[in-house]
């Protein structure tokens, strides 16, 4: 009989292991959760800061080719006749 009680007693011990570390590997996995949110919000951010800069690279890159600067003269050139296409569509809806 206290054979039988011994291995209840090592099956107890080994489950409250087992559900120890099931409760401290739940909290490590929602720690870590939390900081994939934290990590991915954060990336986010940065993408749109990213894209912002490159926008604003381009607005100084056409300024500078209206200033008089050779290097970026062609996207310039483009960039207006872009937008002078834009101008004409809006206006031939206006005029609807």
């Amino acid at each position: 009989m206290s054979e039988i009680t011994e291995i209840v007693d090592n099956l107890e011990n080994r489950i409250s292991k087992l559900l120890h570390k099931y409760d401290v590997m739940k909290q490590e996995n929602e720690s870590l959760q939390q900081e994939l949110a934290t990590v991915r919000s954060e990336y986010g951010k940065l993408e749109e800061d990213l894209s912002t800069s490159k926008d604003q690279i381009q607005s100084l890159k056409a300024a500078n080719a209206m200033l008089g600067s050779t290097d970026h003269k062609r996207e310039t050139k483009l960039k207006i006749n872009s937008l002078i296409r834009e101008i004409d569509q809006c206006i031939v809806q206006l005029s609807e």
